[in-house]
């Protein structure tokens, strides 16, 4: 039921910043309807730091205009941890909204260039089990599911439609590819 709960405020913040962005249009600054899709590291800070060692973590957004050099980026991420010595693996979803704010044009920078900050806020829908059918609680039952993160980050234009963006995170360090 939990989950299900999650599932449906995930769809109904994407539709409400889908909404959002068609109704701004794309005089947004440009930045938005780009699909993110990156590889990170996380596991010190935010969320996954209940771990205490990175963890490779897959992250994909998809930025909406909303505001002159501000979007909206509704994202879901997984990471999957494992202890051999107790036979136990627990799978993470975290899923949120990424706002972000574009400094191109404070920095001036070139049309190459993309340089921002922003903030995340979500939660994580967490799956935990045992190898040997223990059915015990997880590891760590006093995590809040609540994801909060600072962002800074840069992206270089490969070409129009395809850029490498390295984002620099409290949660995740993410490097990837985006296209628009």
């Amino acid at each position: 039921m939990k989950t299900i709960t999650l599932s449906l405020l995930f769809a109904l913040i994407l539709s409400g910043a889908s909404v959002f962005a068609q109704k701004s249009g794309n005089s947004g600054g440009g930045h938005g309807h780009t699909l993110n899709l990156g590889l990170g590291v996380g596991g010190y800070y935010g969320y996954y730091n209940h771990v205490g060692h990175s963890l490779p973590v897959i992250n994909i957004n998809y930025e909406f205009d909303v505001a002159r050099n501000f979007t909206l980026a509704p994202f879901v991420s997984i990471y999957t941890y494992r202890n051999d010595n107790d036979h136990y693996r627990e799978t993470i979803l975290p899923l949120g909204v990424k706002g972000t704010y574009y400094l191109d044009q404070a920095l001036n920078a070139g049309p190459d260039w993309d340089f921002y900050l922003g903030g995340s806020l979500g939660f994580a829908v967490r799956n935990a089990s045992w190898d040997a059918g223990y059915s015990g609680e997880t590891y760590y039952q006093d995590v809040s599911p609540l994801i909060l993160d600072l962002h800074l980050g840069a992206e270089y234009h490969l070409s129009g439609n395809v850029g490498l963006f390295l984002d620099l995170s409290t949660g995740v360090t993410t490097l990837g590819l985006s296209f628009r």
